[in-house]
């Protein structure tokens, strides 16, 4: 293994799908695959065998118990960090992958560049949820309880934090924010945590879900490639499964 490459197995049963995931993920020069699996039962022995750095994990696999698989690559190798692929927006899924052992839960229709967004939180030991899913997920963790009236939350921001707030909750990267507004990475990393402070909201999923939620974004919005948008291109198209 080169030095300083993170190394990571694929679960998935659908070759197609297994097959794209692997040449997306090889296109990133730190990323080694090191193992590739189809069932639950292959995706706890590869977890115990190779101990990789991340999983990304196929929740809809044969043999593949839900919670309890999830445990299963857990209790075999603690380090591992698992990102979930799911086609399944309900409420109670989410949470319990999350509750077995998750670190993000993305959804199969998402693109190629939330996909790399996702792989570089987890492994930064950061949580992720897909924009879709984070107002569902804030919802219940906060026990449905109303987030403050968005002209409130919002009233001392500026009107560089708002567009940031916006990109952000649209799910676009530091770098694609700042080439579209025309500042430096460094800025909307400050942008960012300003707003975070002035409006008491601590993650992107907690920032995703007001702007969701007070019709700022739409829900399942994904950055678009047309003319007018952030520009970012995105080769790998999206995932699909």
């Amino acid at each position: 293994m080169a030095e300083g490459r993170r190394r990571v197995v694929i679960v998935e049963d659908q070759t197609l799908m297994r097959e794209g995931l692997r040449m997306l993920l090889s296109t990133q020069a730190h990323l080694e695959i090191v193992g590739e699996g189809v069932d639950g039962r292959e995706a706890v022995h590869l977890a115990g065998q190779l101990r990789p750095e991340l999983m990304v994990l196929s929740l809809s696999l044969p043999g593949f118990e839900g919670p309890d698989s999830l445990m299963a690559v857990r209790r075999v190798s603690p380090g591992t960090r698992i990102l979930a692929l799911a086609v399944d927006r309900a409420e109670e899924s989410i949470c319990s992958a999350l509750q077995a052992g998750a670190c993000g839960y993305v959804m199969k229709d998402s693109s190629g560049e939330e996909l790399f967004q996702a792989i570089e939180s987890v492994l930064a030991g950061e949580k992720y949820l897909s924009p879709a899913i984070a107002t569902t997920v804030v919802a219940h963790f906060l026990g449905d309880r109303k987030l403050r009236p968005v002209h409130a939350a919002t009233g001392d921001l500026s009107d560089r934090e708002r567009e940031v707030l916006k990109l952000v909750a649209e799910g676009h990267r530091s770098k694609a924010i700042a080439e579209f507004l025309g500042i430096s990475p460094k800025t909307v990393e400050k942008h960012r945590a300003s707003l975070m402070k002035k409006l008491d909201l601590h993650t992107i999923q907690a920032l995703t879900a007001l702007a969701i939620k007070k019709g700022l974004v739409a829900q399942g919005h994904r950055p678009g490639l047309e003319a007018g948008s952030l520009g970012c291109p995105d080769p790998m198209a999206t995932l699909s499964g």
